[in-house]
């Protein structure tokens, strides 16, 4: 029978650590997307105001939506240390992107959630898997399915997990039972907000994607602003330093799932080292990588940056 407790029993034992149920409704956390697009706080995302309309209301995406199963997997891992450690300046790369690429893993856990629900739910519905691909406002819904809350960082927060957590979800037409939602826990606490070297945190909850490092590594494409791109430093793809201050990551376990631990190229990397890189070794530590999507191009102008950033004004 497919009750919520047997539903997150399977989704844990398929390797998702975290797992709450919503209503498919058009809940009004949603509505701020538009305000956040007025805003032009998006950059040159223009994919975003086009799948804007579908964004308010996941019904928009599957209409006979009724449930969101909203699943949470724990990505926080440790580098590897190379040995003899490496010799230059560390370069800093997102910790969602050391291992596998996460769209492919989270997929292929959520298609096997999906058949182990038909098996056990004979009569016909339909489900929808999203991992932060698809027009589905995935941290609104987590925290409306009880995962976590959305923090000052703009990051969804568990409570004993903390953020580092991929999100993906399963629309679904059977009615489940939703779970209560979570509530707000990061109190007076500013860490992140003054921590953020571009200051693109303008405001609790609120992300200026024009300044932030992860959107100019990642998302960019062409120069970077001249005025922005020494306060890059020397991250060459993404940026952690929002979630690494915050307090409820301190305390966050670590994943032993093999999926997230860093490939060798990206172990402890050193600036010096990814531009010696040819660009065969590059394309091959992108292959496979959540990294593609910034593209051989798009990393070496990063690491150009960064090189420059390290002390080569020249670069």
């Amino acid at each position: 029978m497919l009750t919520p407790e047997a539903l997150k029993a399977q989704a844990s034992a398929l390797g998702f650590d975290a797992c709450g149920i919503a209503t498919a409704d058009a809940h009004p956390e949603l509505a701020f997307f538009d305000t956040w697009l007025a805003q032009g706080y998006a950059g040159t995302m223009t994919f975003l105001e086009r799948s804007a309309a579908l964004r308010r209301d996941v019904r928009q995406a599957l209409p006979s939506a009724r449930s969101v199963i909203a699943l949470a997997t724990l990505y926080h891992t440790e580098p590897q240390v190379s040995s003899p450690p490496s010799v230059g300046t560390p370069a800093h790369i997102a910790r969602y992107a050391w291992g596998e690429d996460y769209h492919r893993v989270l997929m292929g856990r959520l298609d096997a959630l999906i058949a182990w629900m038909h098996a056990v739910h004979p009569a016909p519905f339909e489900a929808c898997p999203y991992v932060d691909t698809g027009p589905v406002q995935e941290r609104a819904l987590a925290q409306r399915a009880g995962i976590g809350w959305v923090g000052k960082n703009c990051c969804v927060i568990h409570p004993r997990l903390g953020s580092f957590i991929f999100l993906a979800e399963i629309l679904c037409s059977l009615p489940l039972e939703a779970d209560a939602p979570a509530t707000d826990q990061c109190g007076g606490c500013r860490r992140c907000l003054d921590a953020c070297p571009t200051q693109a945190l303008v405001a609790p909850r609120v992300l200026d994607a024009r300044r932030c490092i992860s959107y100019l590594t990642i998302e960019h494409k062409g120069p970077i602003d001249p005025a922005l791109a020494p306060l890059v430093g020397t991250h060459v793809y993404g940026c952690d330093i929002c979630q690494e201050v915050c307090p409820y990551n301190a305390k966050a376990p670590l994943s032993p799932d093999p999926a997230w631990h860093p490939r060798p190229v990206w172990a402890s990397p050193t600036v010096e080292g990814l531009r010696a890189l040819t660009d065969e070794q590059l394309t091959d530590g992108l292959r496979g990588s959540a990294m593609d999507r910034a593209r051989r191009t798009g990393m070496r102008r990063n690491i150009e940056i960064a090189f420059a950033n390290a002390g080569d004004p020249a670069s």
